[in-house]
């Protein structure tokens, strides 16, 4: 595939609403041949990444209440992981898969083997390191799937352009679109976000989030210990790595800066942000070698002035913290208690989030309490209805914000948002041509430590050795 819209892009065509792109699909639809499963036809699925987050979107889809759904392959890069999520799946849905043996596959061609055993109308799950992500969307989108992928979606400027081209592409062929963000889905922020519209916050002047928790998943690296390839090893370990999973701050900041945004109907045009590596040693002292801070502080602010402040920090023993918080000019609200999306929501007459000063709080049905079900009870609902369904373009904005705040911080220096999107460096561009043995595209150097950012140093990159 070329990599289409290399070049310069405007900051107007960026900043689109999320709700466009549905618009556009809808005008498609009736100009080209639709791709749906009738009401009563199975749709079948393919899991192409089989990690805890895959297994977890296989669950949720076999599970959907709008017909049957049925899982009929997969795929990953380890035959490890392969196993282990078959082994799951099949002690809770075993009447929902038929996965033998044949259509089970290993290696990084193995998401063309799984999508080749769909049919035009099926789903295919991507839930593989983002790096892979726009070369598995291209694959799909030729093969007339529709597809669910997992948050984030790009990491850098080269791979958010061609995704977004890729979305539109979907919308031609009608396809329907799923992408990881499930706050979106949740109908707790859902009644939140209608009561904003109606202007019962006012004018939202600032925002904040906070994710200040423990070192999570595999964010903290030591060095490789040499007992597979250097790329294999990194993409086991791919939250160490900005070019397999854009990084700590990108992969577990991008649920609350995504339903902040949201809320204000709108993405921050720049940012800034400062961090930095504290401790960054394993608890018998062994230095981590991987390219996270392990706190950042970002300030990022939109067109007309309102700063939104986003938190993270990762340290064994700090004190823990995980919600957000909107502030308007009639009142303020929580949208996050507790986590990414965590319920109740409520809004209050005042600046303080006290229960004294309360005048709503969210309300939704059990069956509807899960936002992870909800979002593949969305797209299953799309696709069985020919409703316009493509969420590839919040995705990327989405991811690109959270790219904008990590690279602030990692160069100390007041970035835009156009200036993040239409950046030329791309962290994993051989990535479509990768086999088990191929070189990673970072290296270790004598002592086993990969490029770290250095702020002020590093003005333009994030680390050394990219353009």
């Amino acid at each position: 595939m070329s990599n289409a819209n290399q070049g310069g892009t405007s900051r107007r065509e960026f900043l689109k609403t999320t709700g466009k792109v549905a618009v556009a699909s809808a005008v498609v639809a009736g100009a080209v041949p639709r791709v749906h499963a009738a009401e009563n036809n199975t749709i079948n699925v393919a899991l192409i990444g089989c990690g805890g987050r895959g297994t977890g979107a296989a669950a949720n889809a076999v599970s959907v209440n709008q017909g049957p759904v049925k899982l009929v392959a997969m795929a990953d890069v380890f035959e490890d992981r392969l196993k282990s999520s078959f082994d799951n799946l099949i002690k809770n849905h075993a009447d929902k898969m038929d996965v033998p043996e044949d259509r089970k596959f290993v290696g990084f061609d193995g998401y063309q083997k799984a999508m080749d055993c769909l049919k035009p109308g099926d789903v295919a799950i991507f839930a593989t390191p983002l790096a892979f992500r726009w070369v598995h969307f291209d694959y799909a989108i030729k093969k007339g799937l529709h597809v669910f992928m997992e948050k984030p979606i790009t990491a850098d400027g080269p791979t958010s352009r061609r995704m977004l081209e890729l979305a539109k592409k979907a919308d031609d062929k009608n396809l329907k679109v799923g992408v990881g963000l499930m706050s979106r889905h949740s109908r707790h922020l859902e009644q939140l976000h209608a009561r904003i519209q109606d202007g019962q916050l006012g004018d939202i002047s600032g925002m904040r989030a906070y994710r200040m928790v423990g070192p999570l998943g595999s964010a903290f690296s030591e060095k490789w210990p040499g007992d597979a390839t250097e790329l294999q090893w990194q993409i086991r370990r791919f939250h160490s790595f900005l070019w397999a999973g854009g990084g700590a701050f990108s992969d577990f900041c991008i649920h609350v800066i995504d339903h902040c945004c949201w809320m204000k109907n709108a993405w921050p045009v720049k940012a800034q942000g400062l961090g930095g590596r504290h401790y960054k040693n394993n608890p018998d002292g062994v230095a981590y070698v991987d390219q996270n801070f392990d706190s950042y502080a970002v300030e990022y602010t939109f067109e007309d002035g309102c700063t939104f402040w986003v938190e993270n920090r990762n340290m064994i023993g700090a004190a823990s913290f995980y919600s957000s918080y909107l502030h308007g000019t009639k009142g303020s609200a929580i949208a996050s208690k507790h986590g990414d999306c965590g319920p109740p929501c409520s809004i209050y007459k005042g600046q303080r989030p006290e229960k004294s000063e309360m005048v709503w709080e969210s309300e939704v049905a059990p069956e509807e309490g899960n936002p992870y079900q909800n979002e593949w009870n969305d797209l299953v609902d799309a696709i069985r209805n020919d409703k316009p369904f493509n969420e590839a373009e919040r995705g990327v904005m989405a991811s690109a914000v959270t790219s904008l705040g990590r690279k602030a911080a990692h160069t100390a220096q007041e970035i835009t948002l156009e200036d993040m999107l239409n950046s030329p460096e791309e962290y994993a561009p051989d990535v479509a041509k990768f086999t088990m043995d191929s070189p990673a595209p970072v290296q270790a150097d004598a002592e086993g430590k990969y490029p770290m950012p250095m702020p002020g140093l590093l003005k333009k990159t994030e680390y050394p050795g990219l353009i």
